[in-house]
């Protein structure tokens, strides 16, 4: 199944839609997104703008959510900011905090006002 985000102002991703495979594959057998925007577009009798993603990540770095951005010069969806001191991963369009996880095996939360990870009892 193909996924299609459908972007409201600011490229905001309003929600996102199933499209069978067969509905984006054109006579050669290769998937085409127009085919999936056109049909999403003619279903709703709309002429919104709509995005492919999925859920592996292969198409625009990440699986759109409801309230992504869609970032057209990336060519990415990215999560809405989680912390002031997150910085985005160029590569990945992810938000890393400034310091990793531990890697204990424990639990942990993010403490925005001392910028570090504080164990989850």
């Amino acid at each position: 199944m193909a996924h299609f985000a459908k972007l409201g102002e600011g490229n905001i991703v309003e929600s996102v839609h199933v499209v069978n495979n067969e509905v984006i594959t054109d006579n050669d057998g290769n998937e085409q997104e127009q085919l999936g925007i056109d049909f999403l577009n003619n279903l709703y009798g709309t002429n919104d703008v709509w995005k492919q993603t999925s859920y592996n990540g292969n198409i625009r770095k990440n699986y759109a959510g409801i309230g992504y951005k869609y970032d057209q010069t990336r060519n990415a969806f990215i999560s809405p900011k989680p912390f002031n001191s997150w910085t985005l991963n160029e590569t990945t369009c992810q938000w890393e905090a400034p310091v990793a996880y531990p890697d204990d095996g424990k639990r942990y939360k993010w403490n925005e006002a001392t910028t570090s990870w504080d164990l989850v009892e």
